[in-house]
């Protein structure tokens, strides 16, 4: 299962090689060019292959998916042969603590240390562990036999195993850098389809510190529209309040109409819910303008791109273990192909 490939590549913001040759290895008899910019970008092109549908359909379409994921970097090394580390994009401390993770290209082995609780005065236990105070603990008795194993600016990723599991109506799956190896999946497929406009999927890399690729990208290529794939914030469980979730698993592919980094183009959403309504295929609204996406780059490219965000809803993101639903990536799938079949006729003035 590619998603299963891509979930398992490490790839943390800056270090995206592994995810690029999963990528390359499934598009390659589907594109007609390829490269890799100087920022890690993977750019691909599926030419025009249909004949347009009047005089408004775009000759560029930008769609956009980034291929980095959260993690650590490794700042330093202790007498003990513990290693210091950096997160490298947005991590809740919470979820550090005891977890297992792969440190640099070797993927050597490493636990996420803290005192034991008997070690730990009450008052403390009550306030979260900061990761500036945490080890990651290798299985070194020393300094010396840490650096045999790694080095100053090695990355580090989850151990996260993928499985598919659950209710077969729900086709859960469980694994790490959902966000956004879903919407890297969901990319590579539209790749198999053909367009009356020039395709560019562009890959994108640093999306997790400051959509540094996304900028890059789009310059390049110049769209007249974008559509971005994401995996977004999902917090459907149970709530003592009566509070709508942002998204919900199972519910189909998430429509957004703004976050924190743009407002969507409200042509694009209209093409967006128009097409999801007249095909049967389920969908949603994301209620709440919660995170950021390659879109905040790429609508103020140049003199500003119409774009607009179509995202797979996953539990405990940027967390060690995320889980989403296959069937939401599937409808996912199908709501974006029609949607840019329908995009050949042109937007709306």
């Amino acid at each position: 299962m590619l998603l299963q490939e891509l979930s398992d590549a490490r790839g943390v913001s800056g270090n995206e090689a592994a995810v690029r040759e999963v990528i390359l290895g499934a598009v390659k008899d589907h594109v007609d060019e390829q490269r890799v910019d100087t920022l890690g970008n993977l750019i691909c092109l599926r030419k025009a292959r249909r004949q347009a549908q009047g005089e408004r359909c775009p000759h560029r379409v930008m769609v956009a998916a980034h291929m980095d994921e959260i993690g650590f970097i490794v700042t330093g090394v202790n007498g003990d042969g513990t290693l210091r580390f950096g997160k490298v994009g947005g991590i809740d401390d919470r979820i550090l603590l005891s977890k297992q993770v792969l440190v640099g290209q070797d993927s050597v082995p490493g636990v996420i240390g803290y005192r034991p609780i008997h070690l730990i005065p009450r008052a403390e236990r009550e306030r979260v562990a900061e990761a500036s105070k945490l080890v990651i603990d290798i299985g070194a008795t020393n300094k010396g036999g840490a650096e045999k194993l790694v080095k100053l600016g090695d990355y580090v990723s989850f151990r996260t195993t993928f499985e598919v599991f659950g209710e077969s109506e729900l086709r859960a799956a469980k694994g790490k850098a959902f966000d956004d190896r879903a919407g890297c999946a969901v990319l590579t497929e539209l790749l198999k389809e053909d367009y009356a406009f020039d395709l560019y999927a562009a890959f994108t890399a640093q999306e997790e510190v400051g959509l540094r690729g996304a900028k890059v990208a789009a310059y390049a290529i110049n769209p007249e529209v974008a559509l971005i794939l994401e995996g977004t914030v999902c917090d459907d469980l149970p709530k003592k309040k009566d509070l709508s979730p942002v998204t919900e698993v199972g519910k189909g592919p998430v429509i957004s109409f703004m976050d924190r980094s743009f407002i969507a183009d409200r042509r694009l959403v209209k093409l967006l819910l128009d097409t999801a309504t007249r095909l049967g295929i389920p969908h949603q609204l994301k209620q709440g303008a919660v995170g950021g996406t390659d879109a905040g780059a790429i609508h103020l490219t140049r003199e500003g791109v119409p774009s607009a965000v179509v995202s797979v809803p996953v539990r405990y993101i940027h967390a060690p273990v995320s889980l989403l639903s296959l069937s939401d990536l599937d409808h996912t799938v199908h709501l974006v192909r029609e949607a840019l079949h329908t995009l050949e006729g042109g937007l709306e003035s």
